[in-house]
């Protein structure tokens, strides 16, 4: 639409520091606008007071502004253009590159309808084995890791891009720093991964706000793949958190009461709206969410991770191991709740009872080393525990180690029979003497 034929405004009747207020009739809920020039969206409509909130800020814009409604909501070109490419929250390049072609699609749409969704029963393998052996991905999941902020997620976030066997990977990165977003590119570059994979990034240096497109972006690209194109999709998102304090800085400015932690009432709202997106779809293609939830010293009460955990399929925690000096997937606080699909389905028969037993061994030696911080004297069934669980640490769970899933099962049963007795184990006999290795 030209300007000539575009309704223009000019009196700005309130100004915050990231929304203005006009009086204003035909327009839409998300629709886009600018203000003087700077991009923005409409966020809430009283009769005819339309507020606007303005991803550059509004320093500088005067109650004079001009405002130009553009009669639509954001969108993304989709095609098989986007492979390989790096966009930012707008959708636009950001790496040198052409503006693709294709299919120009609203974001932000409504979640699949339930009854098109098929039961998740396809396996998504990372070869991280803290995840394939004892909390398995499936097709269609939602799982967020959940991460204290000086833990190396992005890296695992990177791996997972590499290792996952899938068709796509859309990468959507919310606040990240120019050496992350830096670091991504390298990394996938150097993999030679590229024609695999989507990145949509917001850098701290562009204005926070911006990042609350970047989910929807993502999605609507795994969407156009996953659907129209019948391919696996696996969308990685980092930092939730990140996210989450845009939505706090919109809501705060537009004066609406807060919730806990300073977040808006509508958090929970706002996150399923976006996890709600992981599906399988019965012609075969799959949207499955991993994202990052950073946690603020560690507390898992805060309103993003407490709410997170109510809309997801389980989680995955990052902790340093002291004992093996290594990040690991921690079993104890780790779930995934979809693995029983999967598990001695789609992987070996011995794998639910292989895993079981090492994470039981595993908190064995929780047990004794409590014991052994209190004075307390060891049996030699502890000894062997805690000898076991160094080495389950550092050559199973760590997010460095690169198995796929035959090789994590074999050469847990080598620790077993390296440290124990068959029957200490507690395996159905029939498997021990299929699979224990002499």
């Amino acid at each position: 639409m030209t300007k000539a034929f575009q309704k223009i405004y000019t009196q700005v009747t309130q100004i915050t520091k990231a929304t203005c207020t006009i009086k204003a009739t035909d327009v839409g809920n998300e629709e886009l606008a600018t203000v003087n020039g700077k991009l923005a969206q409409v966020v809430k409509i009283a009769k005819d007071e339309v507020t606007l909130q303005i991803f550059g800020g509004t320093e500088g814009i005067p109650t004079n502004a001009e405002v130009i409604f553009l009669g639509k909501a954001p969108s993304l070109k989709v095609g098989d253009q986007l492979s390989g490419r790096f966009f930012n929250a707008f959708g636009e390049p950001i790496d040198g590159g052409s503006v693709p072609e294709g299919e120009e699609r609203q974001i932000g749409g409504p979640s699949v309808n339930p009854m098109r969704r098929k039961q998740p029963s396809e396996l998504i393998a990372t070869g991280i084995a803290g995840i394939d052996l004892n909390n398995t991905l499936v097709s269609g999941q939602k799982i967020p890791f959940f991460a204290d902020p000086d833990q190396p997620f992005n890296a695992v976030m990177a791996t997972v891009a590499l290792r996952a066997e899938t068709d796509k990977i859309i990468l959507g990165g919310m606040g990240l720093t120019n050496d992350d977003y830096l670091y991504f590119k390298k990394v996938f570059s150097n993999a030679g991964a590229l024609d695999r994979i989507i990145s949509f990034v917001n850098t701290t240096e562009d204005p926070p706000v911006e990042r609350l497109l970047v989910p929807d972006m993502a999605l609507t690209a795994a969407e156009y793949f996953a659907v129209d194109k019948n391919e696996k999709v696996l969308v990685l998102l980092t930092d939730m958190t990140s996210y989450a304090d845009a939505l706090a800085i919109v809501s705060n400015r537009m004066d609406q009461i807060p919730s806990k932690d300073s977040m808006p009432g509508s958090l929970y709202s706002d996150l399923a709206k976006i996890y709600e997106k992981a599906a399988q779809f019965p012609d075969g293609g799959s949207i499955t969410i991993i994202a990052v939830t950073t946690l603020s010293g560690g507390d898992i009460t805060h309103a993003v991770p407490d709410n997170t955990g109510y809309i997801t399929e389980g989680q995955l925690f990052l902790r340093r191991d002291s004992s093996v000096g290594k990040v690991i997937v921690d079993p104890f606080r780790s779930l995934s709740r979809l693995k029983q699909l999967v598990q001695g389905k789609k992987t070996r028969e011995d794998h639910p009872q292989v895993m079981n037993a090492a994470v039981r061994l595993y908190s064995d030696a929780s047990n004794a080393q409590t014991k052994l911080e209190n004075g307390f004297d060891l049996t030699d069934y502890d000894r062997r525990t805690l000898d076991f669980a160094k080495d389950y640490a550092r050559d199973i769970l760590a997010i460095d180690v690169n198995l796929n899933i035959t090789e994590m099962l074999d050469y847990t049963w080598g620790l077993f029979a390296k440290y124990f007795k068959p029957e200490e184990v507690s395996i159905k006999k029939e498997m021990v003497e299929k699979y224990w290795k002499n």
